[in-house]
């Protein structure tokens, strides 16, 4: 996937970008990665003001910025509409700024669009998603701003390192749920 090789600044002819946001980006990454017709994960920030932030600035909730994921995806693959259905899923989009342990606004639920015609996919997702949860889901839904890859460190976190502790309690149960509710959805090659 990123590790080595950053997105581009603009998708690949044919693809298009999905930036979003729902709490530590490693487990987003880590779903994403084995989505059929996802091309490329990379884990970043985006939504706040600061020109180059870092992790420990993005952690200490002074950016503005959410942890986010940006994939790259083939949309005669998978569609746009489908990468929200794993979103909503994947994650709790009815807390405010947090998931699990996890809180402060880098982990707020967070759909950063980049045409008019994912901003209308995304609404109706919501919408739809809705009749899934008790509680209202907060999940923003904002016009993709400027996008910062996050340090070398952070891409393929999962893949590297399965077996740290918040991989191991975090991570993997969200990727669990994924590969057991979205079977079909999965790359070929990582079927068990």
């Amino acid at each position: 996937m990123s590790i080595e090789h950053p997105l581009a600044s603009e998708p690949r002819s044919g693809h298009q970008f999905a930036t979003l946001g729902g709490g530590c980006f490693w487990c987003l990454e880590a779903v994403y990665e084995e989505v059929q017709g996802v091309v490329d994960v990379e884990s970043g920030y985006a939504g706040g003001h600061e020109p180059k932030p870092t992790y420990a600035a993005v952690c200490d909730g002074t950016t503005g910025h959410a942890e986010i994921v940006r994939l790259e995806f083939d949309p005669q693959q998978i569609s746009y509409r489908e990468l929200l259905e794993i979103f909503f899923v994947i994650h709790d989009p009815t807390t405010l700024n947090r998931q699990g342990n996890d809180s402060g606004t880098q982990y707020r639920s967070v759909i950063f669009f980049h045409s008019d015609d994912q901003r209308q996919v995304a609404q109706d997702v919501i919408r739809e998603a809705q009749t899934q949860w008790n509680k209202p889901i907060v999940t923003q839904v904002l016009p993709a701003p400027e996008y910062h890859r996050a340090e070398k460190y952070h891409q393929e976190d999962y893949r590297h390192n399965p077996a740290a502790g918040y991989c191991m309690f975090v991570v993997s149960p969200k990727v669990a749920k994924f590969r057991k509710t979205f079977t079909a959805k999965r790359k070929n090659s990582m079927v068990d």
